[in-house]
């Protein structure tokens, strides 16, 4: 994989299904950063509420419509339309701190076989026990098993779906975006066909803030649950436990 240079073009993607209330916050964050986007694309994913209205409000972003609802064919929709040569993919729920972008773009820079990055989050609506579990989990429950499945056997990735950054070049070898996930497993998917192309980082500088608003409408032990379970069955068996 060829070094990125400095001059790289980053394209900011939010793909977003009925996310009119939390929109503005997010795409504010990411027109706002110390190392601007190149662009930064919305992709209206079959929307029934004011999502493209609202996006198309805000100066500097540009809104693509697509019908056919699902998160990784809005993915896969906005890599055919953006022209950066890194893609950061950003939940609509997501707020960018500042310098968010700058690290993102050292990483590159930094690591020539760099594939892909990603980043933890951090919780602006949830009580200190849930972002007391969360940063812990970050530290010590993440790390153990990427450096297992990436760097040891060369299986796979950790690779958080609301946080990552790409190589353009990278998602065009894979042949995009597994179109035929709708949801589960999806972010692991990535993660294990990047794996032979080169490093995918797990980088705590590059965090995120986000919603806990999942954490609270299924429960911490649910939520926890489904993404472990389908990230082994993506690892071991390539395909997701649950659809």
């Amino acid at each position: 994989m060829a070094p990125c240079p400095r001059a790289a073009r980053i394209s900011a993607i939010v793909c977003a299904y009925n996310e009119a209330a939390t929109l503005p916050a997010c795409l504010h964050s990411l027109l706002a950063q110390s190392r601007p986007p190149d662009e930064v694309i919305l992709v209206n994913n079959a929307s029934t509420d004011q999502t493209g209205a609202v996006a198309r409000g805000i100066p500097g972003v540009r809104v693509l419509d697509e019908p056919h609802k699902g998160l990784v064919v809005a993915r896969e929709t906005a890599r055919l339309a953006a022209s950066g040569d890194i893609l950061a993919y950003v939940d609509a729920d997501c707020r960018a701190p500042l310098q968010w972008l700058e690290h993102v773009e050292r990483r590159f820079a930094r690591y020539p076989a760099l594939v892909a990055v990603t980043g933890p989050f951090r919780f602006y609506d949830w009580d200190l026990v849930g972002r007391a579990l969360i940063r812990a989990y970050d530290a010590l429950v993440a790390p153990p098993p990427h450096a297992l499945v990436h760097y040891g056997l060369g299986l796979g990735a950790v690779l958080y779906g609301g946080n990552f950054a790409v190589r353009r070049e990278a998602l065009q070898r894979i042949g995009g975006f597994d179109v035929t996930l709708e949801f589960h497993g999806e972010d692991t998917n990535l993660g294990r066909r990047l794996t032979p192309l080169g490093s995918v980082h797990l980088a705590g500088e590059c965090w995120l803030w986000t919603s806990a608003r999942r954490y609270r409408a299924m429960g911490k032990r649910r939520v926890f649950g489904l993404y472990v379970r389908n990230f082994w069955s993506e690892i071991l068996r390539h395909r997701p436990a649950d659809r």
